[in-house]
């Protein structure tokens, strides 16, 4: 018996109105998600320059058993955040993430007595433009990044492996090829979370639940854009 037409499944398309809706939704969301990461970043500056600018406070953090904690805190503040996040309410994470980002702020002001302001600028900027065309590639790409994203990841495994044995090691050559693995890694790595943040969104979350994705999408590209610096530093 044949079907009739009127049995046949409709396939809808989305109308012109709601493409529009959905890629303004997703224009707000990855705005939130920079937006989050840029003020991480300024809160990060700021800190670092004003701790470096006061001698009685840097010393008072980096010539004590304090520096330990300082250098460490951020590492598991950062975890902390993107494992416990599903249990934090929005304005606990948002808190949090700038806690974070004030504590790298102290960590990262041994920069100031290391290298010059004018080479501290000079690498913000060549890393930023780096960082904007990666972040780029990875939200307009049709490809998808993921097997990239597992090959990379591994690669972040072995840089911190190598790193922490060549503190013992004090190998300049070691941390200059380090450096560079550092500057591939953590740039494809951009590309990647940026594709990751984008996809999330479409999950189609609640207020709060999309709220926090964007704090730790910001999270990954505020570790992406300081961890690529450091490497061209």
């Amino acid at each position: 018996m044949s079907k009739r037409f009127d049995d046949q499944p409709i396939i809808r398309h989305p109308s012109a109105e709601q493409a529009w809706d959905i890629d303004a939704g997703l224009r707000n969301y990855m705005i939130k998600v920079y937006s989050y990461m840029a003020m991480g970043l300024a809160l990060t500056g700021f800190i670092s320059f004003l701790t470096a600018s006061s001698p009685t406070f840097f010393q008072a953090i980096f010539g004590t058993p304090l520096s330990w904690v300082v250098i460490f805190a951020p590492v598991g503040m950062a975890l902390f955040l993107s494992v416990r996040i599903a249990k934090l309410s929005l304005s606990a994470a948002k808190t949090l993430f700038w806690a974070y980002a004030a504590v790298m702020g102290l960590s990262l002001s041994t920069i100031f007595y290391v290298y010059t302001g004018q080479s501290i600028a000079r690498l913000f900027f060549i890393s930023a433009s780096v960082f904007a065309g990666m972040s780029l590639y990875g939200y307009t790409t049709k490809k998808d990044l993921t097997n990239f994203g597992s090959f990379l990841f591994m690669g972040l495994i072995g840089l911190v492996i190598a790193s922490i044995v060549n503190l013992f090691m004090q190998s300049t050559a070691m941390q200059l090829i380090l450096s560079c693995i550092g500057v591939l890694v953590f740039t494809g790595l951009t590309a990647y979370d940026t594709q990751v943040i984008k996809e999330l969104y479409y999950e189609g979350d609640s207020t709060d639940i999309s709220g926090k994705k964007a704090i730790i999408g910001a999270l990954n590209l505020y570790l992406d854009f300081i961890n690529l610096f450091l490497a061209l530093l």
